[in-house]
């Protein structure tokens, strides 16, 4: 999953919430035939055109992430025009409903979230290594 947003605020914050996110583990569960694993990745941050930012990390923690960077408030106004295209551009969809019961504990002091939208990652099995035969996210 990659949730899809613009950070905005001074940048000396903004770059201590992204290394907040990078440094966050998440468990990617794995499945073999009836066999299930779990293994530990870290939080992925990529930057975008336009200032936009990238957040990847398994579908599983999507509801802590969203709730995390407060995607359901929208304090900067796009306006829907501007972000229809954006969306169209990053070829992302519309943020879904998620439960807002956890968090994770990012310093985003200063630092405002204009959400844009999400990316669905499908799934993968593994065709060699060590991970052979195993079915995941395919982050």
């Amino acid at each position: 999953m990659h949730a899809i947003f613009i950070p905005y605020g001074k940048r000396t914050e903004v770059e201590l919430l992204l290394r907040d996110m990078e440094a966050q583990k998440h468990i990617l569960p794995c499945t073999k035939g009836e066999e299930k694993k779990g293994i530990y990745i870290q939080g992925q941050v990529r930057l975008l055109p336009f200032g936009v930012c990238e957040y990847v990390c398994p579908k599983e923690d999507m509801d802590v992430v969203l709730h995390t960077l407060d995607f359901d408030k929208d304090r900067y106004k796009l306006g829907d025009v501007k972000k229809f295209i954006l969306r169209k551009m990053i070829k992302c969809e519309v943020i879904p409903e998620y439960k807002k019961e956890k968090q994770f504990l990012w310093i985003k002091q200063n630092v405002n979230i204009i959400p844009i939208g999400v990316i669905y990652d499908g799934e993968i099995t593994d065709p060699s290594g060590e991970m052979q035969g195993w079915t995941h996210e395919a982050i």
